[in-house]
């Protein structure tokens, strides 16, 4: 499965988060990708220098590519660009709105030219509405989309901590292009794909958004316990550690009372029969819970809980996530050295995952040149004559 999108090229005129996410799964995948970057680099790869020097996001987002600086104001670097198209399956970007156009790369014309390429913009709002002519970055985009309203505590909203909305849209990006290949297979046609930051956090947005629209039920900050479901959140054990544990449904909420609260009678009580009678009156119910597991180390709080049939979890800070049995680990290889970076998700017949290596910046680029160089000495009709190289 390594090897499933062996044979397919795409090109990824990126930056940042969102598009190296979709291209770095492509190539995970087999694909070879060509990153193309601006002389100066990507600049996310100067995000941090946390990584043997490096940027954790670069090391993370873009292994198995190949680094080729180009310089797309150049008559020349655009003849480069255009070669590579001729023989390319994907082509990704996310510059600014409009920038690939004015360089003559906008996807209606490629789509025109190529009609089995798949094109995939990502950016900030879409391509119409009075925001899409904005540069648009994820924490942004969390304020725009509504999800730093539901984030955080009574005392004030939240940035979720990843870059939930550049992530968001690279999977969007990713399972869309996964799409338009086998829709290609079928049909020989390729597709234009648009995909904004906001659309595809919008989309994970709709539950609060649906309460709101079709209740008066109001969605509010609750820190790590849960908006809409009680008892479902983190309670401080006799020895300081937080246990976060979930009731989903009625079964559930028996078991609980009858076995950890030691409180059978609650079951039906007014105020507690049901989840919205629960929300009601969380303030009460919490207190009852929180009594309880002050009355339990960590340790005898999770046996109980697990005793009972009920889900539960540690709190856990960074340092106790990077140590945990449950996370799967693969070495790739950077300019700087190996790095043992978190393994990708999925997990096909059991194979161990091999990630090919993180380019240094511009890498690949008089190796490609020298491919397009080649490869016009035999095409008929190339772009350019051989001494332009």
């Amino acid at each position: 499965m390594q090897n499933c999108l062996k044979g397919i090229t795409v090109l990824a005129v990126e930056q940042a988060v969102a598009a190296p996410y979709a291209s770095s799964r492509l190539a995970d995948a087999g694909a070879r990708v060509i990153k193309i970057e601006r002389p100066e680099g990507d600049f996310a790869r100067n995000y941090d220098k946390l990584v043997l020097g490096q940027s954790a996001y670069f090391v993370w987002l873009n292994r198995g590519k190949e680094s080729v600086c180009l310089d797309l104001k150049s008559d020349l670097d655009r003849s480069v660009l255009e070669a590579l198209l001729a023989d390319a399956d994907v082509f990704i970007q996310n510059l600014k709105p409009g920038n690939i156009d004015k360089l003559g790369f906008g996807s209606a014309e490629l789509r025109r030219r190529f009609p089995r390429l798949i094109t995939c913009d990502i950016s900030g709002f879409g391509e119409g509405g009075p925001f899409s002519h904005l540069k648009a970055y994820d924490l942004i985009v969390q304020a725009e989309s509504g999800l730093c309203a539901i984030t955080g505590t009574q005392q004030g909203p939240a940035r979720v901590g990843v870059s939930v909305c550049d992530i968001s849209a690279g999977m969007t990006a990713h399972s869309a292009i996964l799409q338009a290949l086998f829709n290609r297979e079928r049909t020989g046609e390729g597709a234009s794909i648009q995909v904004s930051l906001f659309d595809a956090v919008a989309d994970w947005m709709n539950v609060p958004v649906l309460q709101h629209d079709y209740s008066d039920y109001p969605t509010v900050r609750g820190g790590v316990n849960h908006p809409s479901l009680a008892p479902y959140g983190a309670y401080r054990c006799a020895d300081g550690t937080d246990v976060i544990f979930s009731v989903q449904n009625d079964r559930e909420w028996v078991n609980f009372c009858e076995k950890f609260l030691k409180q059978s009678e609650l079951t039906r009580a007014p105020g507690f029969a049901d989840n919205m009678q629960r929300i009601g009156n969380r303030a009460r119910l919490d207190e009852i819970i929180r009594r309880r597991f002050c009355e339990l180390s960590s340790e005898e709080a999770m046996r109980e809980l697990e005793a009972t049939g009920l889900a539960y979890g540690r709190l856990n800070e960074i340092s106790a996530v990077s140590q945990h049995p449950h996370l799967r680990r693969v070495r790739v290889e950077t300019p700087e050295g190996p790095v043992e970076t978190i393994a990708p998700a999925a997990v096909y017949d059991s194979e161990s995952v091999s990630l090919r290596p993180v380019p240094a910046l511009g890498a690949h680029t008089d190796a490609v040149r020298q491919e397009i160089e080649a490869r016009s000495r035999i095409r008929i009709g190339s772009f350019w004559p051989r001494h332009s190289l």
